[in-house]
């Protein structure tokens, strides 16, 4: 800062006045000073800036698992929220382990991170619920609810009525059994999931045989899942998964053994990835806007950065498209 006032031929703090954006400085005073950071190629020091305004404009992302690109698209929507308000990006992946949920909501809270985002493996982590209570700066979760007295925002996908409207369809086409390979009951996404189903069965007048199998949102669940539902005496005619992990694995055993999609089975995956669009046929899907998660997320946690009150809590809309894969039952 000393060779940028020597070069401004300005005092320090008229530096410091301009490097800060104080409104008492002079355009003439202003231009000298950035003409000079320029030709310097000056970079201020952040941390010294943090300590003195108590800020340090970073927020802190956890999330379960930074190879699935569906939440690489909400860190999309976030980073470019944030970024656009000034804010950096810290991102920390817990590979599907709530313990890492726990350590980086932690490690983030003695960085001093300004705000969270959490998109977080076990909603009832008691380890993580206790962490979060301890917080002290805003946190907004994706895509996940936790109790009150945690005082977390939140901005969720209506997957509820996105999987009734699926179901429905389903029905509607004929079918009379109907299985779920469902992800984590500790999750949002896995609870809605199942209550929206239920809505659509208990609102039909037909007999539905209903079955659902939860687990880890992972392919080799998908598969195991699809397995044990192909060997049932009375198969499902048609199925749901829940993630596009879990679609993966059914589609590895479909595939295996011959069970063609919209012939022998109907099929509907809960998110539009791009193997439900190149799959022929193309995939019925339960879609949300992911990267518009994000960015309402990062929205979220920007107006509770500059206005202390109450969680506030969002619901953005799932969209269901029937698509090939979904056809009326083969009769027994």
């Amino acid at each position: 800062m000393r060779k940028v006032a020597e070069r401004a031929d300005v005092a320090i703090s008229s530096v410091s006045r301009v490097l800060s954006g104080h409104p008492d400085v002079s355009d003439r005073m202003r231009a000298r000073v950035q003409a000079a950071v320029a030709e310097l190629e000056y970079e201020p020091d952040f941390v010294a800036q943090s300590l003195r305004r108590g800020q340090t404009l970073s927020v802190g992302f956890v999330l379960g698992d930074i190879s699935n690109p569906l939440l690489a698209d909400v860190v999309l929507g976030a980073e470019r929220e944030l970024r656009h308000n000034g804010y950096s990006m810290l991102l920390m992946s817990s590979e599907n382990d709530p313990d890492l949920d726990v350590r980086s909501v932690r490690f983030f809270d003695t960085r001093r991170v300004d705000g969270m985002i959490l998109s977080i493996v076990d909603e009832t982590n008691e380890g993580l619920l206790e962490a979060l209570r301890q917080v002290k700066v805003p946190v907004v979760l994706v895509d996940r609810e936790v109790g009150e007295d945690v005082g977390a925002s939140s901005v969720v996908a209506d997957h509820r009525s996105g999987m009734r409207e699926a179901v429905e369809h389903l029905i509607r086409l004929g079918h009379r059994r109907i299985a779920l390979i469902g992800g984590s009951r500790a999750t949002l996404p896995g609870r809605r999931r199942e209550a929206g189903l239920h809505d659509a069965v208990q609102a039909s007048a037909a007999a539905i045989e209903v079955e659902i199998l939860d687990g880890p949102f992972s392919q080799a669940h998908g598969a195991q899942a699809t397995t044990r539902l192909l060997d049932r005496r009375d198969p499902p005619t048609a199925l749901v998964c829940g993630s596009n992990q879990l679609l993966v694995g059914c589609l590895s055993v479909l595939n295996a053994r011959g069970v063609v999609v919209g012939d022998d089975i109907s099929l509907v995956t809960c998110d539009d990835v791009p193997a439900s669009l190149v799959f022929r046929p193309p995939l019925a899907s339960i879609s949300r806007d992911m990267v518009g998660l994000g960015r309402s997320a990062a929205e979220l946690l920007v107006r509770r950065l500059g206005h202390a009150g109450p969680p506030e809590h969002i619901v953005l809309p799932t969209r269901f498209t029937a698509r090939e894969s979904c056809a009326p039952p083969v009769l027994d």
